[in-house]
């Protein structure tokens, strides 16, 4: 049995940048047990399967070499991609049903925008523990579906070599560092090895908690945001009241078959 896989680099305008998700479209689901051993072979951030609805639309999941999770936005963004620009699809609008509800990504220009959930944190205590795992004291801790913590400045956000062991105990082992950027509204990284992933380069569902974090901050609904990862990403961001809008380019790496055993 062969079923095709594409490479995609989300939030980035060419290849080698940017978050690199697979994209696995099924006609229909094969067992869980192998949607997570493709994903864990892949070993990126995520891999997303489609399968087409009746109505129209595609059922869309997405999975990290460890665990299915409830919301990835690079993966959304990459899936969509390939459906406006690779097949015969006619149409400026994708729908995707997911664990998050009903997830639309359409065509701005020459950019994709999606429409998530929004996640604004609340402040809470740090954590015990937190401190030494960043090697340096927050300034602010908020927490939504994953830890955010505040620094100073872009170049500490940078510079932070946290201890990704230490972070993966602060349950659930997912942390957003940020601060205000010099060229853009904000910054961040983002370290997730409660799911696998000990840092991801750049997150779209850590930005449904930046995004509100921030318009409340600044006063503005549209923001500019830069992940500081290795390979970088950049987005606009757009608060919606309980839901997000997120955009960013997207670059077609790679395409090939995936053969599993009968």
């Amino acid at each position: 049995m062969q079923i095709p896989i594409y490479q995609i680099d989300a939030f980035a305008a060419r290849p080698f940048a940017g978050n690199p998700a697979a994209v696995c479209p099924l006609d229909a689901w094969l067992p869980d047990d192998v949607l997570q051993a493709i994903a864990l072979e892949n070993n990126l951030s995520e891999t997303a399967f489609l399968v087409p609805l009746p109505g129209g639309g595609y059922h869309l999941r997405w999975f990290t070499p460890t665990v299915e999770v409830p919301l990835c936005g690079h993966a959304t963004l990459a899936s969509a991609h390939l459906l406006l620009n690779r097949t015969d699809c006619d149409h400026d609008r994708i729908a995707f049903e997911t664990l998050s509800g009903r997830l639309d990504v359409w065509r701005v220009g020459d950019r994709l925008a999606m429409e998530l959930p929004a996640d604004p944190p609340a402040p809470v205590p740090a954590p015990e523990g937190l401190a030494p795992a960043l090697g340096q004291t927050p300034r602010e801790v908020h927490k939504g579906r994953y830890w955010l913590v505040l620094l100073e400045d872009e170049t500490a956000v940078r510079d932070l070599a946290p201890d990704i062991g230490a972070i993966g105990r602060l349950e659930p082992g997912n942390l957003i560092v940020t601060a205000p950027g010099r060229e853009v509204d904000f910054v961040s990284r983002f370290f997730a090895p409660g799911a696998g992933v000990l840092e991801d380069p750049v997150t779209g569902s850590a930005h449904c908690i930046l995004t509100p974090f921030w318009a409340e901050r600044l006063g503005r609904e549209r923001l500019t945001a830069r992940q500081l990862s290795a390979r970088g990403g950049e987005l606009v961001c757009e608060h919606k009241g309980d839901r997000v809008v997120l955009s960013g380019v997207c670059a077609f790496y790679m395409e090939g078959r995936i053969e599993l055993p009968d």
